[in-house]
C-alpha cells in the first residue's frame, strides 16, 4: 500500500523521512511555500534543519496527489484534526487513516479515532501513538511506538508497513486505551513542568507521576481501556517520556508556569485543550482527577504553584 504523510510539521515530516527510507512516501505542506522551499533545498529547513529529505521523499502542497495513496498518516494537531477530516472530506473517505496526534477535542471530549469514525464513517482508521520525539525518529534513532486499530487484521497489515528499521510498533486492537494513554499523560506532564520550574524537586516529580498514573487508568478504564494498554508504550511509556524531557512541549509549558514566565501561544501544547477536555468529561463521568483540575487551575490562572501543592497535600490520606 503506497503512503502519504498529511502535516509537515516536525512529527510528520520525521515520519515521512523514516518510512520513505523503505519505499517511496509522499509528504504534505498546507503552505505551498514549504513545500517548494522543500523541494529545492532538500530539508524542512522550519522543522528539521539539520536532516536531508531522502530521494524517495516527494514533497507537495497538492492535496490531491497527496490522497492518491492508500495509506494516509494524520500528522496534525489534535484540535484541527476535524477541520482538515471536514475540509477534505471527498478525497478521504473510505481511505485508511493513521492519526498521528495525541489529545481529547476540547468540544466534543473524543479522541482521534472517534473524530475519524464521526466525520468520515467509510475510512478505516488507525493510531500511531507512544514515547517519541521527531528529532530522534527523523535521525534514525531506535523509536517504539503503538499502533491501535480495532480491525486485527489491517492493524497486522499497518504494522508491517509501517515498521522501519529504526521505528519498531507494537499492535492492539484497544484503541480506547491508546488514544487515552497518549492524552492523559500531556497533563500530568505540564503538572511535572510546574513542580520542577517551581523548584520543588525531583521527589515530587516521582510522586505526580505515580499518581498521574494512577489517574490515567481511573478514566481510561472507566471509558472500556483494558489495564495492560496503559502499563505498555502508549500510556507508561509515553508518561515517562514527557515528564522528564525538556523536549516536551507540554513539559516546556509546565516549566513556564512553574517559573513564572510567558510561554509562546503559537506554540502548540496538546495537553492545555486535552486537560479541560478531561476536566469536563470526568465531572460528567463523576470520576475524581484532583491532578487534572489542578492542572487547568494552573493554566487559567485561578491557582498558583504554591495553593495548588498545598491543596493536593491536604488532601484526605488514603491506601495506595
Amino acid at each position: 500500500m503506497s503512503i502519504s504523510v498529511l502535516g509537515a510539521g516536525a512529527f510528520g515530516t520525521a515520519l515521512a523521512i523514516s518510512l520513505a527510507k523503505e519505499a517511496p512516501v509522499t509528504l504534505w505542506a498546507r503552505d505551498a511555500q514549504q513545500a517548494a522551499e522543500m523541494q529545492q533545498t532538500g530539508c524542512n529547513a522550519a522543522r528539521l534543519p539539520d536532516v536531508p529529505l531522502p530521494e524517495k521523499l516527494t514533497p507537495t502542497s497538492d492535496f490531491s496527489q497527496a490522497a492518491e495513496a492508500e495509506v494516509l498518516l494524520l500528522a496534525v494537531p489534535m484540535q484541527k484534526l476535524r477541520l482538515v477530516l471536514q475540509e477534505r472530506r471527498a478525497e478521504l473517505n473510505g481511505k485508511v487513516l493513521v492519526a498521528c496526534c495525541k489529545g481529547i477535542e476540547l468540544k466534543t471530549g473524543l479522541g482521534p479515532i472517534a473524530v475519524i469514525s464521526e466525520v468520515l464513517p467509510d475510512a478505516r482508521s488507525a493510531l500511531l501513538t507512544g514515547p517519541s520525539f521527531a528529532a530522534d525518529i527523523a535521525r534514525g534513532l531506535p523509536t517504539a511506538l503503538t499502533l491501535a486499530c480495532a480491525d486485527a487484521d489491517l492493524c497486522r497489515q499497518l504494522q508491517e508497513q509501517l515498521t522501519t528499521t529504526n521505528l519498531r510498533l507494537y499492535r492492539t486492537t484497544d484503541t480506547s486505551g491508546a488514544e487515552l494513554g497518549g492524552a492523559l499523560k500531556n497533563i500530568i506532564a505540564i503538572a511535572c513542568g510546574a513542580v520542577i520550574g517551581a523548584g520543588l524537586g525531583d521527589s515530587a516529580r516521582a510522586a505526580l507521576m505515580t499518581r498521574g498514573y494512577a489517574e490515567m487508568q481511573r478514566m481510561a478504564l472507566a471509558c472500556g481501556a483494558k489495564p495492560e494498554t496503559l502499563a505498555g508504550l502508549s500510556g507508561f511509556g509515553d508518561l515517562t517520556l514527557t515528564c522528564s524531557s525538556t523536549l516536551s512541549r507540554n513539559y516546556q509549558l509546565g516549566l513556564s508556569i512553574g517559573r513564572g514566565d510567558g510561554f509562546d501561544p503559537n506554540i502548540t501544547v496538546e495537553g492545555a485543550a486535552t486537560a479541560r477536555a478531561t476536566a469536563a468529561k470526568a465531572k460528567t463521568m463523576g470520576l475524581d482527577m484532583p491532578l487534572t483540575e489542578t492542572v487547568v487551575g494552573l493554566l487559567n490562572g485561578d491557582l498558583t504553584i504554591a495553593t495548588a501543592s498545598a491543596q493536593l497535600l491536604a488532601r484526605p490520606l488514603k491506601e495506595e
